[in-house]
């Protein structure tokens, strides 16, 4: 498991790209018959990846966590971005297709992930946070999703918010979790932007060609950074950053939240004219 400390917003003003991309980005998450794990200090989330094609992988405990095995002390949700697989818990088998997601929760002492078909392998994309209640395991199909309608084709930014882990579809301690899907002709995510001191963010890109990329924008907003991505690619935000970005074509994101509230609302809007 890869550990990354958190960055003071004070220290981050001073950062060049490479330093940006070290502190920040997380590539190389589907790696075959591997899960990658990456545990930010920032509120202690967890994002990674698993990508069984031969074999079956397994969530364990580690001395990061202090803990026996993965979820004595946390919750933790998927989505499937690949083929299709099976998350297995404590032996009992949920089928995830392509943008299916299932959200599980404390106390699940086996986690396994296997794929259904080794030449089309699943992607299951991972978020976890710390869990003080076991509440119980949801599957979740983007049809079950919440959707949400933002943005217009004039400003570039027509999307659906499918929330997935969230209050209104299911239980979780402090976890939420969804995807954002652009429609065609729209490049901007999350513009115009906002921050919350209260939560911090990760996003995850995907469903973009070799050839095209998305510049997230990144920092305080009176001293905004840019980490230029390319697919199956996710970039931690601190609770103190903007998160937003623009492709170069279409792309979906999935985004994960954790910190004091579940809100989804609850967001400092910045004005256009302040960012800089």
């Amino acid at each position: 498991m890869e550990i990354r400390y958190a960055s003071s917003n004070k220290d981050a003003k001073s950062y060049d790209t490479t330093r940006l991309r070290e502190e920040f980005l997380i590539q190389d998450l589907f790696q075959p018959n591997k899960i990658k794990l990456v545990y930010s200090h920032y509120d202690r989330i967890i994002a990674g990846g698993a990508c069984p094609t031969t074999e079956t992988v397994k969530l364990e405990g580690s001395k990061e966590l202090g803990s026996n095995y993965f979820l004595e002390r946390r919750e933790l949700g998927v989505i499937n971005v690949g083929g299709p697989g099976v998350i297995s818990l404590d032996g009992k088998d949920y089928e995830l297709n392509f943008k299916d997601g299932i959200y599980v929760g404390m106390g699940i002492k086996d986690v396994e992930f296997r794929s259904l078909d080794p030449e089309k392998p699943a992607k299951f994309y991972i978020n976890s946070a710390p869990a003080h209640k076991a509440y119980p395991t949801v599957k979740i199909g983007l049809a079950d999703a919440r959707k949400v309608k933002l943005g217009s084709i004039e400003t570039s930014n027509k999307r659906t918010i499918n929330q997935y882990i969230h209050p209104d579809v299911c239980k979780s301690c402090q976890l939420v979790m969804g995807m954002t899907a652009l429609e065609d002709g729209s490049v901007w995510n999350s513009m115009p932007c906002h921050t919350h001191d209260r939560r911090m963010e990760v996003y995850f890109y995907f469903d973009m060609a070799d050839d095209t990329r998305v510049f997230h924008l990144m920092g305080e907003p009176t001293e905004t950074r840019h980490i230029v991505m390319k697919n199956d690619e996710a970039v931690i935000s601190p609770s103190w950053s903007i998160h937003s970005g623009a492709g170069t074509a279409s792309y979906t994101f999935i985004w994960g939240m954790v910190g004091e509230n579940q809100t989804f609302t609850d967001m400092d809007h910045v004005e256009m004219k302040d960012l800089r």
